[in-house]
């Protein structure tokens, strides 16, 4: 992707080079967190029968890490085609919410450009994008969504999320289980260092914690995978229901 030709044209080159790089130094945190489980989540691929091709093929084209070890931890031979797309969709469908959520921010964005946003669109870029908008317009200087901002933190993690899914692809299964080495704990790390960052009280994350607690039950008394589909389910319904709340 061009860069330049994502920023809006009004704005000067310095800047968008200077919003970028912001974008980038405030995202790099995060970035090294992604980092462990993007090699668990190819690894584990491989061990289902992924080649090295597909691998990046999956997670460049699907681009979220949720979905992607809810589809590997179903992944048959032949797969269960039909419960992999609904348990994928029922995973990002909370990203119906996470749209909703940016676009007041976007809308002085073409199509283009909004679409572009939201492709690269993932939790951590939301969370850092959505933070740096609002914060931008309760400090007055713009109501929009920083384009290069958003970009410098959402191409580092594309690329990594890609890439290193592809390492953990072709070397994970020489390593063996990343998991005994704690890899897997990254993945609920980052999210955890985003929920702080995104707190907002109690009565903001009730959602949250009833899709937890829903998820956390499902999986400890149903066997399989359906406490993905229980906590996806469980947190877009307590949202709709308490929304008239906030």
């Amino acid at each position: 992707m061009d860069i330049s030709q994502v920023y809006a044209p009004t704005e000067n080159t310095t800047v968008q080079r200077s919003e970028f790089w912001r974008g980038a130094q405030a995202g790099f945190p995060v970035l090294l967190g992604i980092i462990p489980y993007a090699l668990v989540l190819g690894a584990q691929a491989a061990q289902k029968g992924l080649t090295v091709l597909e691998v990046p093929l999956m997670t460049g084209l699907n681009f979220a890490g949720g979905s992607e070890f809810a589809a590997i931890q179903l992944w048959t031979s032949p797969p269960h085609i039909l419960l992999i797309v609904a348990i994928t969709f029922l995973v990002n469908s909370r990203h119906l919410l996470m749209g909703a959520a940016l676009a007041p921010f976007i809308r002085h964005l073409s199509k283009r450009r909004a679409l572009a946003a939201l492709f690269l669109m993932c939790d951590e870029s939301w969370a850092l994008g959505l933070d740096d908008a609002r914060r931008r317009k309760m400090q007055g200087i713009s109501n929009g969504l920083s384009m290069p901002f958003y970009l410098g933190v959402a191409i580092p993690f594309y690329g990594a999320w890609v890439a290193f899914t592809a390492l953990g692809g072709a070397f994970g299964p020489m390593m063996g289980d990343l998991r005994i080495y704690g890899f897997d704990m990254a993945f609920p790390a980052v999210f955890l260092v985003l929920l702080a960052g995104m707190w907002k009280g109690f009565a903001a994350a009730r959602p949250w914690l009833i899709s937890l607690v829903v998820a956390a039950t499902t999986y400890l008394t149903i066997p399989g995978a359906w406490y993905v589909a229980a906590g996806a389910l469980s947190g877009l319904i307590a949202a709709y229901l308490l929304a008239g709340d906030e």
